[in-house]
């Protein structure tokens, strides 16, 4: 569904990824792991259009998207819920998901869609009248799904979906992107620095270190990859 070869980004004359490749097949949850600083984030932005590589080849079903606006990618039905969630804090937390649908053609299904957000998360539906602002950061992340789910995506990217969260709510979000993942049938592709619980619910991960691709396999065999265990799992 998204291939990704030898992509090349800079920051200025800093060289952020040096011909990275990947795959994400159609209803699958890849992850992207690895240390602060290692890429992941520059990867997905990139993959949105809010970062133009310097080369490489971006395909999403089969059609290039490199250097593609951003709103264009989220168009053709890739979504992105970013690092530090970015809720619009002074509206509510429903205007909030009325601008995830802000690209949508028509507005058959909103209703359906929305009420589906508000069952996964039951805690938005609770707040829906509710400054996004004054939410916890666990119900903002939530939020951002939410928001990125409004966009009807083939395929989510979450980025950093356990940063700054109560270990609680943390648990709760990862049952519920495999939630997601299972009942529509949405592929996403997973980047988190919490390697233990992305490998727990990602079927195949990619490891990046310094902006390269060091290490592929299924979630399952990097577990139990005695490197990665030892690097990024604890020993």
């Amino acid at each position: 569904m998204l291939e990704i070869r030898d992509l090349h980004v800079n920051y200025g004359a800093i060289s952020a990824l040096h011909g990275i490749s990947l795959k994400v097949e159609q209803g699958k949850i890849v992850t992207l792991i690895g240390a602060n600083g290692a890429g992941k984030t520059t990867t997905l932005r990139a993959i949105s259009g809010l970062v133009k590589p310097r080369s490489g080849v971006i395909n999403f079903e089969n059609h290039a998207i490199a250097g593609l606006p951003a709103h264009a990618i989220v168009g053709r039905g890739l979504a992105q819920s970013p690092e530090g969630r970015m809720v619009f804090a002074n509206l509510t937390v429903l205007e909030n998901l009325r601008m995830g649908a802000y690209l949508r053609k028509g507005q058959e299904n909103f209703a359906k869609d929305l009420d589906y957000v508000f069952c996964i998360f039951p805690r938005l539906k609770e707040r829906e009248w509710q400054a996004a602002g004054t939410l916890s950061g666990g119900e903002q992340q939530m939020l951002a799904i939410g928001r990125a789910l409004m966009s009807k995506p083939k395929l989510l990217m979450l980025d950093e979906p356990s940063l700054g969260i109560a270990p609680l709510l943390v648990k709760t979000i990862f049952e519920k992107i495999v939630e997601i993942n299972q009942e529509l049938g949405l592929t996403i592709l997973l980047v988190e620095q919490n390697a233990n619980l992305a490998l727990k619910v990602s079927h195949y991960g990619y490891v990046l270190e310094t902006g390269r691709i060091i290490l592929e396999d299924t979630s399952t065999a990097l577990r139990e990859n005695k490197e990665v265990r030892a690097a990024y799992l604890g020993g």
